[in-house]
């Protein structure tokens, strides 16, 4: 439930208000403008009695909300999120470009790719430490060991780092990493959402490969719900009939998203393909789109990558696409610092 009220009334008598809802058990967000303030009521509001709500003086509209995700409703919270990451900044009317390897494989191979992605003007350093893998075969990472040579890469360039949690167990290895990533696998593992949720650390949620938007903006929710607004939402791909790429990347979802909710939301063009030559139109078709930021795999030498060479760029390609998009970001009304 939404109530609007007018910035004419008394301190006192919204004081009044605000405790009397929370006596019934809600929990109160308050949002304010330059013309009313927004109380957003999180909780059971069927013991609120919203025609008694709406006869006071002081309220101006009274509204239920359908939609079931509270925090990230961008009718409780009007004005875009900004995520702040080491003085980068996603949301709002920032472009932000996270880049680097699927998968750490040395500590020279990320060290070279950080330093190659930040002179092309990438802000935040992507790699994978702990790897899901279909086979079970499959290279899974180097771990705990991947995680520290991703903060050596961060100590030779200054990037912040992104990197995939897949386990609560893991997550004392993650104090130092900067944004956490949830997986597509993970995106509806609730128990890891909660624990996330308890870091205040950004989180990077990425869309399921079969989920729907509100089932991405619930899993949002779990992590808004312990405390943790840093929300960045990810548009990956998902699964369709479809089987000349990799997945269906479903750029709809941006405006979709960007009526719904105030979070961020960026595109992995990488992963929605899984072709490199696909990388650049969709990252330019996810600009166009309104999207907050792209997330793209880079690789020093793609053909002898350990995990998803396929989709990766080298050097070369992504310093040549971050000149189109940050013309194409500009066209959008979005600031780049690239």
């Amino acid at each position: 439930m939404i109530i609007v009220v007018k910035n004419s009334c008394e301190q006192q008598q919204f004081n009044n208000l605000v405790e009397w809802i929370k006596e019934l058990g809600l929990d109160v967000h308050v949002s304010r403008g330059e013309q009313s303030t927004v109380l957003g009521l999180v909780g059971d509001t069927s013991k609120v009695d919203q025609d008694l709500i709406s006869s006071l003086d002081i309220v101006e509209q009274v509204q239920r909300v359908q939609e079931p995700y509270k925090n990230a409703n961008r009718k409780f919270h009007p004005v875009d999120t900004v995520v702040e990451v080491g003085g980068t900044k996603i949301g709002g009317d920032n472009f932000t470009v996270i880049a680097g390897p699927c998968s750490v494989e040395s500590e020279s191979q990320i060290i070279e790719v950080a330093k190659a992605v930040k002179k092309a003007g990438a802000t935040l350093l992507r790699g994978g430490a702990f790897k899901p893998r279909t086979s079970p075969y499959a290279f899974q990472g180097l771990k705990d060991t991947g995680i520290g040579l991703l903060l050596k890469a961060k100590e030779e360039t200054g990037l912040p780092i992104v990197t995939e949690l897949l386990s609560v167990s893991h997550l004392d290895l993650f104090k130092d990493v900067d944004i956490i990533q949830i997986g597509a696998r993970n995106m509806q593992n609730f128990e890891l959402l909660k624990e996330v949720g308890k870091t205040g650390k950004p989180i990077l949620l990425k869309r399921g490969l079969a989920n729907t938007l509100q089932e991405l903006l619930m899993s949002a929710e779990y992590i808004m719900a312990e405390g943790d607004c840093q929300v960045i939402l990810c548009e990956r791909g998902i699964r369709t009939f479809e089987t000349m790429t990799r997945n269906t990347l479903d750029l709809s979802a941006v405006p979709a998203l960007k009526e719904k909710t105030h979070l961020p939301i960026i595109i992995d063009p990488s992963h929605s393909t899984g072709i490199a030559k696909f990388v650049e139109p969709m990252s330019l078709a996810s600009v166009g789109a309104g999207a907050d930021g792209l997330i793209i795999e880079v690789h020093n030498d793609p053909k002898r990558a350990l995990c998803d060479g396929a989709q990766s760029l080298n050097p070369e390609q992504f310093s040549s696409l971050m000149g189109k998009v940050g013309a194409m970001a500009k066209l959008v009304g979005k600031k780049v610092n690239f």
